[in-house]
């Protein structure tokens, strides 16, 4: 490049002064002297040579010239106002960003800048400036992490542009429940709704803007999720603005900036993926369709602002501040607080950790205050792709959490001078573990897993839907009250055929056990002709068909784009 730069300054000092020389040898002296002497044939072709020279030396230096300038427009601007921070193909973590690191959910960012990739030493120049430093590397970007439970397995995107990132994502499965409910409604799941018939859970359109550091994400939720999801959270019970009703259809949904301090920090505000539990709150990217209890009954979203720090390429840490647990809105007047460290320090390794607290999440007891704490490590312990068994890891989980005041607390049951338990211990306490196989390049997946809970109290335990009954009505078919007991535990089978990095093919089996009788029986959880009176209420002469155990069959396709 300097050469070149050195060369066009000789070439324009040669150029400048050499047609004055050569007009001075033709000018009125040499005029003269050639009338006074005759001008020879051997004159006339020096001087044609001359004009030769001189026309291919002007024509070096335009191309010099020019490949100056091609080479300035082919480095990187140095302007870093198109800089952007987006998901990495990898990055979930729990149903949302699980329950589900930034879209990444909620994930780790990928940084492009002026939508060129960034990572392999962008240079600047301007005018004829010396060369900028590199570019900053970008966090988690030194491995691939498809491998990942809660993560997607994309590892490029179908299509993407300056600024925007589309997304689109669909999940339709068939569920058999051996128990063969007469109302086809399946009890105790996140994921899982209906029995014997093809349901769409999801249909996700969507996707990433991203211009100017600014950045926005949206994707749709249309199908079972729009109505299992609210169902869940009994927040819009206190207050008007039906907030159930105008949030159903949006899955993720928030606006924020990024910052180019650190290895960048992003500040976003809306509806986001948990990541509370590991699996993602989209099926496409999880080892299995139907996660354990300490996933599946942990939040998959939360609403509020988050703050994703990067310090280093290896680590994120996330603050929350958030309506609360799972919530649209607020129980009572407090809002809760928690956050998200992420540490991945070789390509083999994933180390979550996300804690919850200060949130008074029961409805109508404000001096009620949850406390949360959910840890993951992934771990990949076999990597040979060019073998037919190419990949194996696994991933385990350990949930703790409890709830303290009105009526309850952390540490055990407590009683009055006559034996009356007062304040009955109310807690939860979790795990999981699944093992994944991946065979011929990634085409083939196997996992085996399963989990554990004890939940007194059943404050975190999925409300049976019967007769109707959501989070915020109850049911007296199934009490959640302090001191109720709650133990289960399950196993799972999950075989995958992914011929493209956009769709799975998943076939699962899962059994699943309850101390008390929780999941659907062959009578169903609906009374004769529907339901009846106000959701949840009481129907004479209707007793809903409830079991200790279920065994299911599940068949389901997977798209992400």
């Amino acid at each position: 490049m300097r050469k070149s730069v050195l060369q066009v300054l000789l070439l324009s000092i040669f150029v400048l002064f050499l047609p004055g020389w050569a007009g001075a040898q033709s000018g009125p002296d040499a005029t003269t002297s050639s009338t006074a002497t005759g001008s020879s044939s051997t004159e006339q072709t020096e001087k044609q040579e001359m004009r030769e020279e001189l026309r291919a030396l002007r024509s070096e230096l335009e191309r010099l010239r020019a490949e100056v300038e091609q080479k300035k427009g082919s480095t990187p601007a140095s302007d870093s106002s198109n800089n952007r921070v987006e998901p990495a193909p990898s990055t979930a973590v729990g149903p949302s960003l699980s329950n589900g690191t930034a879209t990444n959910p909620a994930g780790p960012p990928v940084v492009t800048i002026s939508g060129q990739p960034a990572g392999a030493a962008a240079m600047a120049v301007q005018g004829d400036s010396a060369p900028t430093k590199p570019a900053k590397e970008e966090p988690f970007a030194f491995a691939d992490w498809t491998w990942l439970n809660g993560n997607p397995r994309t590892k490029e995107a179908a299509f993407d542009s300056k600024f925007f990132t589309p997304e689109i994502r669909a999940d339709v499965a068939y569920h058999y429940d051996f128990n063969h409910p007469t109302d086809d409604t399946i009890v105790g799941s996140s994921e899982v709704f209906r029995s014997n018939e093809v349901g769409l859970t999801h249909l996700g359109i969507g996707g990433d803007f991203h211009y100017d550091h600014v950045r926005a994400r949206v994707l749709s939720q249309i199908g079972l999720y729009a109505t299992a999801t609210p169902r869940n959270d009994a927040s819009p019970a206190r207050g008007q603005w039906d907030l159930a009703n105008a949030y159903r259809y949006v899955n993720e949904a928030y606006g924020g900036y990024h910052f180019d301090a650190l290895h960048g920090i992003n500040v976003d505000a809306g509806i986001f993926l948990s990541y509370v539990g590991l699996f993602s709150f989209y099926n496409f990217d999880n080892w299995a369709y139907q996660p354990s209890y300490v996933s599946s009954n942990t939040p998959w979203f939360f609403t509020g602002l988050r703050i994703q720090v990067f310090p280093t390429t290896k680590l994120k840490i996330e603050p929350w501040i958030i309506n609360g647990w799972q919530s649209y809105g607020r129980f009572n007047g407090r809002l809760g607080f928690g956050g998200q460290v992420l540490y991945r320090p070789t390509g083999w390794l994933s180390v979550l950790s996300n804690n919850y607290g200060a949130g008074a999440d029961a409805l109508g007891i404000p001096t009620r205050t949850r406390y949360h704490t959910d840890n993951s490590i992934e771990v990949k312990y076999y990597d040979h792709p060019e073998r037919f068994l190419d990949k194996m890891a696994f991933s385990l989980t350990g949930d703790a959490g409890c709830e303290s005041g009105g009526g309850v607390n952390c540490t055990t049951n407590q009683k009055d001078s006559t034996g009356k338990i007062v304040s009955f211990k109310q807690s939860f306490l979790g795990y999981m573990l699944y093992n994944r196989w991946w065979f011929h390049h990634d085409r083939y997946g196997l996992t085996i897993g399963g989990g554990e809970i004890n939940n007194p109290g059943r404050y975190l335990v999925l409300l049976p839907p019967i007769n109707g009954a959501t989070a915020a009505s109850g049911t007296p078919y199934f009490t959640e009250n302090p001191g109720d007991p709650f133990k289960a535990w399950d196993i799972s089978g999950t075989y995958d055929y992914m011929p493209s990095q956009y769709i799975t093919f998943r076939w699962e089996f899962n059994h699943r056990h309850a101390n008390v009788p929780y999941w659907s029986g062959p009578g169903g959880v609906t009374p004769p002709g529907g339901n009846t009176g106000a959701p949840g209420s009481f129907v004479t002469g209707f007793q809903p068909d409830l079991r200790h155990t279920e065994d299911r069959a599940t068949m389901a396709i997977l798209v992400k784009f």
